[in-house]
């Protein structure tokens, strides 16, 4: 299996800084209230000082990218302001598996979207790229929508969208749930591309290390770039 960006995706957005991290030996057993106390404190700490979520500077990046791509910034919001949205105004994220609520809390500490898949739901591969029409999204509801043609998702060989319009939200086909052994993680960063080549190979490196020290093995990760835009997982 492997995740890459389709090349149009690299050409039309240049600045994206993509890490990635594949895991196996995941369960719903793990206990990451420290892990995930850092990072809250982290993310309490940068929202103190902004009058709200939208100011920081990842988020500004990404509200560009929505509009681009034909997305109003306040109707569709990618997850990380979701997030923080919900962290500014109630204090703290409600609890849904370990690996979701570390992931979760990275996501606010850094102001980035992290994407958490199942791999054992995931047809031979998954490719970041402008739908074709062709796709099917299975919804937390249960019910299955059709992407826009343009539209960019997360896709697979069976065209399965795990992601619809790229970060806003993901498919309930591939959630982690309790039986989730394996998984991808993916985080994109949209900012100024100095600042994001040195925070997206931090997040990883502390996502890595958090899931070593919760359910052991040594993750791999990588930072991918348009000449080396593959992750074999």
């Amino acid at each position: 299996m492997h995740f890459n960006h389709s090349p149009e995706i690299w050409r039309l957005f240049p600045e994206l800084v993509p890490g990635v991290l594949g895991a196996q030996g995941i369960h719903a057993r793990g206990n990451v209230d420290a892990q995930v106390e850092q990072f809250n404190a982290i993310a309490r700490a940068r929202l103190a000082g902004v009058a709200s979520e939208t100011e920081l500077p990842e988020i500004k990046a990404w509200r560009a990218v929505f509009q681009r791509m034909g997305l109003k910034p306040t109707q569709y919001r990618c997850a990380a302001e979701s997030l923080l949205r919900r962290f500014r105004k109630e204090g703290a994220l409600p609890r849904i598996h370990p690996l979701i609520d570390l992931c979760n809390a990275a996501s606010l500490a850094f102001a980035v979207p992290v994407a958490v898949f199942d791999t054992a739901r995931v047809a031979q591969w998954l490719q970041v790229r402008q739908a074709t029409g062709a796709e099917a999204y299975l919804g937390f509801n249960g019910e299955t929508e059709h992407p826009d043609t343009g539209e960019v998702v997360f896709a697979d060989a069976l065209d399965n969208a795990h992601a619809r319009r790229w970060t806003h939200r993901q498919s309930g086909l591939s959630a982690v749930r309790e039986g989730t052994a394996s998984v991808l993680i993916v985080t994109e960063a949209m900012h100024a591309s100095a600042t994001a080549a040195a925070d997206v190979p931090r997040l990883m490196d502390e996502l890595a290390r958090s899931i070593s020290a919760v359910w052991g093995g040594e993750p791999r990760v990588a930072v991918l770039t348009p000449a080396a835009s593959r992750f074999d997982f």
